[in-house]
């Protein structure tokens, strides 16, 4: 089997599960149908891009819709951007302020009409196979580096911003979804990076080594594609805990400073610290698997903000550790008590407060350096 008939076997094997993951997606009955909807239309247009070979079988010679198509690329990253955020802020809506992300499609389609959407077959011809010397094709490819570039390091840093938030603020579900949100976004990169490789070497005296790469883009970004699928629709909560309105510590710690510092305020977090700590052991919350800052808040009536700063900036703990502190402390009791040796340590997670395994034997390494089983071994 040569390698064009490779090519177009991937490329239909590729575009048949992108098509169909996007209609899944878009017919799926669920409350998040906005996220579900914005990485339908990811799928969609990655469908677009990869179906080129397709494309020109069926199509002699460059055309408007070919060249119209091929400029939808500027539209993925945009789409993937608008994607994370909407998964990881629970009030995320479409606005029309993120109209703003067509523009480079816009401006790179605009660029375009006077010297190819516009100019008959023979000039679109000599435009395609001059395109190294072409003004406008180097300002594209100038624009899709620069795009990629700008949007992925929005990416990771909405992403981190995220974490850092849902550290500071909750307590439930482990944050090991962020780490793999953030694995999946790091290995899109590395793909889209390897794709401009492609289109490099696609112009250049290298160009078998083009079409090798092509088929390389098209199994792997199946492959990543269904596994994140399969992950998010296993797991359709992970992400919906984060309100975009809700502040980092350290924001509220540089107003703080800003402010003139007291004994009587000093007395006060001094105060309210002794009423947190006797809340944590007398009510025992969290053993709550779900607790949240603000359920801490409303029971001991102390502002959330107040309370946030005391947790992170005074203790020095994000609100996720704080919590998993006394769980431990909890599963530790647990484990001491020689007439609860027969209760397993998957018992005593769920017992504690905990919702999986690896969270449990990550905190509890950290704050023991050794896991529940050495620990109880050691006994």
């Amino acid at each position: 089997m040569d390698k064009i008939n490779l090519l177009i076997i991937v490329n239909i094997i590729s575009l048949f599960i992108s098509l169909f993951l996007a209609f899944f997606l878009f017919t799926l009955k669920t409350k998040y149908k906005t996220s579900n909807l914005l990485f339908a239309v990811f799928l969609l247009l990655n469908a677009i891009d990869v179906s080129e070979p397709l494309f020109n079988m069926m199509v002699d010679g460059p055309s408007n819709l070919g060249m119209f198509k091929s400029t939808f690329v500027f539209l993925q990253i945009p789409i993937f951007y608008l994607y994370i955020i909407s998964v990881c802020y629970a009030d995320f809506k479409l606005k029309p302020k993120y109209l703003l992300h067509l523009l480079p499609y816009l401006i790179v389609n605009l660029i375009l009409l006077p010297r190819f959407y516009t100019v008959d077959a023979a000039s679109k011809m000599s435009f395609i196979q001059n395109r190294q010397s072409m003004i406008e094709f180097q300002f594209i490819h100038i624009l899709i580096h620069f795009q990629i570039v700008i949007y992925m390091i929005t990416v990771f840093r909405v992403l981190r911003k995220s974490k850092k938030l849902y550290l500071e603020n909750f307590a439930g579900k482990s944050v090991s979804s962020y780490n793999w949100l953030f694995q999946f976004t790091i290995v899109l990169t590395i793909l889209y990076l390897v794709a401009l490789l492609k289109n490099i070497l696609k112009f250049s005296d290298y160009p078998h080594i083009s079409e090798w790469l092509k088929i390389g883009l098209l199994v792997s970004s199946l492959f990543v594609f269904c596994w994140y699928l399969f992950k998010a629709l296993n797991n359709p909560d992970i992400f919906r805990n984060i309100d975009s309105k809700l502040r980092l510590v350290s924001e509220l710690v540089s107003e703080e400073n800003s402010r003139e510092q007291s004994t009587i305020a000093e007395q006060k977090h001094n105060e309210e610290l002794v009423k947190l700590r006797k809340y944590m052991v007398e009510k025992k919350p969290f053993l709550n698997p779900s607790l949240t800052i603000q359920d801490v808040s409303n029971e001991i009536e102390i502002p959330v903000r107040d309370l946030s700063l005391l947790i992170n900036h005074q203790i020095g703990q994000h609100f996720y550790d704080f919590v998993n502190t006394y769980r431990i402390e909890n599963a530790i009791e647990i484990l001491k008590d020689q007439t609860k040796n027969r209760v397993t340590i998957l018992e005593i997670l769920y017992q504690v407060g905990f919702n999986s395994k690896s969270s449990f034997n990550t905190a509890f390494k950290k704050h023991t350096g050794i896991t529940p089983t050495s620990y109880r071994k050691n006994l």
